[in-house]
């Protein structure tokens, strides 16, 4: 059976500036020197990680990086925390340093809070790369939470300041605060929600309602890409999360359905356009 999909790209999907920020960067010092290493993924996305690692770029972790001296490594997107940078100094390391400026803005913010003796409560992901930076800033006092029921059973201080991690939704940031606030709490709101990835929700919704199928392409690993992803199920029901080509299938169609694709801050455009190809086969 031929189905003749009518297969159209999101065009405001695809990497945020702060992805390719670090990309361009890696890019040109792999092209120069033939390797380069990055302390932990580069991006969410292991399609557009194993291209680059095949350009040379090696992913280190953290123990990785006390044994490692007189080398060059990149500091991606998400940011560092202090320690990091300490290590890098000892161990006579160049740090290429691709932080979102969001991010770094957002790591400021949090220091001179926690300087001011401000008590801090993050709304972000346990152990994701940019949250850790975050906890960095604060000697990793500030309490973090990624949903609100965790802090019924927390002894919270009266008075806090609240933050978020820059991909987290901001409608669910809002809501937070304002459940908090009704809890009694003396919250301080300080909205440090990235604009280009918050505005891609309302870009995603006047987008998914056109077609009667949605792939939604993302690494397994994107916080932003399940926080986007839920915006296209909220909005066309018939919308599916896939990471590579490997996981679609003819049978999720009808012939001549109309059929878009979207994807998270850290999809390679060049990973929509090869399933856009590949449904185009059916």
């Amino acid at each position: 059976m031929t189905y003749n999909l009518q297969v159209t790209i999101d065009s405001s999907s695809g990497f945020c500036f702060g992805v390719v920020y670090a990309i361009d960067m890696a890019e040109a010092i792999l092209e120069e020197d033939g390797y380069l290493y990055c302390l932990g993924d580069i991006v969410h996305n292991d399609e557009e990680v194993d291209r680059l690692k095949a350009k040379g770029l090696r992913i280190i972790g953290h123990e990785d990086l006390k044994n490692l001296k007189n080398e060059k490594v990149l500091i991606r997107a998400h940011g560092e925390a202090p320690q990091t940078y300490k290590t890098a100094l000892e161990n006579n390391i160049m740090l290429i340093d691709a932080s979102c400026p969001v991010v770094l803005k957002l790591q400021h913010r949090i220091k001179t809070s926690f300087d001011s003796k401000e008590a801090i409560v993050i709304f972000g992901k346990h152990g994701h790369a940019e949250v850790i930076g975050l906890q960095g800033q604060t000697n990793n006092a500030a309490l973090v939470f990624q949903d609100i029921s965790e802090l019924d059973t927390i002894d919270l201080p009266s008075k806090f300041t609240l933050y978020s991690q820059t991909t987290k939704s901001t409608d669910k940031f809002y809501k937070i605060k304002d459940e908090l606030i009704n809890r009694g709490y003396e919250v301080k709101a300080n909205d440090t929600i990235c604009r280009q990835v918050s505005n891609r929700n309302d870009e995603l919704r006047d987008f998914v309602l056109n077609y009667d199928k949605i792939i939604f392409v993302s690494g397994k690993k994107s916080s932003n890409g399940k926080v986007l992803f839920e915006v296209c199920k909220q909005y066309n029901a018939n919308t599916y999360f896939i990471s590579s080509t490997a996981e679609l299938s003819p049978n999720l169609f009808s012939p001549g359905e109309k059929v878009g694709i979207c994807g998270a801050t850290s999809t390679p455009m060049w990973l929509m356009e090869k399933v856009k190809a590949h449904l185009e086969t059916y």
